[in-house]
């Protein structure tokens, strides 16, 4: 029997309400992490296909008894989501009823020291999800003071981006998260204990960065309109405003909501039919969840549902 996931995933109730599981659907887990929205979907009798460029997360999943056998219900794919058409393509697979995806770092690699995810303790300035390719380290180290500063302004909306980033290059090298958060503390001269550590805004940046993840959600994002079938479901938690503007942008479009003109400049072309409809509102953790998983506060889920205009040629 499989041990429960070591994590309590974001909005596990909501998801699964959103995606309507029902026995004998394909859908996918886009983000598999340590597995809760898969293990729910597994018990409402779907079969799975969960992808994740962890490998550490992917080998604990091997271990999952729903692996096994001639027609496994878990089926793993070791690569990212941006690349979902291709990963189900592979196995004969075009259309399927339901895609979750659970945007940025999971709970593993936070706890995790040595993944240098987290400032909470000291570790290897790292951040790779896919544990491979240029790190953290590289990047602070590496880059121009300008690079530095952009990337802490663009993805961590830090205001004193250009403060920062001159303190960084000051210090270089910098090897560990402890001494990364040190100098970003010292350049906005934080007092311990007073508001938010700044550090936080600085670490998210860094780590949207060295994992590309904001052009891999918009890929993902195109790769589920491929993928889903008229009806097809697709429910996405995101957890920070850069994320969900992404999300909420996506599927205004796709459902034809956002504004294209006004009766003072008419539109010039007939709009095209919607390709997502029953577009749900913002839903965040209640009181309950925010008591028993605190680092649900940030979360927002959105879904919606495919319907049969056909995907743009360039989505996938």
């Amino acid at each position: 029997m499989i041990a429960p996931a070591p994590h309590i995933p974001v909005l596990l109730d909501e998801v699964i309400e959103a995606l309507a599981p029902q026995p004998g659907d394909v859908m996918i887990d886009a983000t598999f992490g340590a597995g809760g929205y898969t293990r729910a979907l597994l018990d409402a009798g779907v079969t799975v296909h969960a992808f994740d460029r962890d490998p550490d997360a992917i080998a604990a999943g091997e271990e999952w008894p729903e692996t096994k056998g001639d027609a496994p219900r878990l089926v793993l794919h070791p690569r990212r989501f941006s690349e979902m058409v291709a990963g189900m393509a592979e196995v004969g697979i075009a259309q399927v009823d339901g895609i979750t995806m659970d945007i940025g770092v999971s709970s593993m690699q936070l706890d995790q020291a040595e993944r240098g995810f987290a400032f909470s303790t000291n570790g290897p300035l790292d951040m790779t999800m896919s544990k491979a390719g240029p790190t953290a380290a590289d990047f602070v180290n590496e880059a121009a003071e300008e690079d530095i500063a952009n990337v802490l302004y663009r993805y961590g909306e830090e205001r004193q981006s250009r403060r920062v980033a001159r303190a960084i290059v000051a210090a270089r090298p910098l090897t560990t998260t402890g001494e990364l958060a040190d100098v970003v503390r010292k350049a906005l001269r934080y007092k311990s204990g007073v508001g938010k550590d700044p550090a936080t805004r600085s670490f998210q940046a860094i780590r949207i960065h060295v994992n590309g993840e904001l052009d891999e959600l918009e890929a993902g994002l195109n790769a589920a309109e491929t993928l889903l079938r008229e009806g097809g479901r697709l429910a996405v938690v995101s957890f920070h405003s850069l994320e969900d503007r992404i999300v909420k942008t996506f599927l205004r479009d796709a459902a034809n909501m956002n504004p294209r003109g006004s009766r003072h400049l008419p539109e010039a072309r007939i709009a095209p039919s919607p390709r997502f409809g029953q577009l749900s509102k913002a839903i965040r953790p209640s009181a309950a969840e925010l008591a028993r998983n605190p680092r649900s506060r940030s979360s927002t889920l959105r879904s919606a549902t495919r319907t049969a205009e056909p995907a743009r040629e360039d989505a996938a």
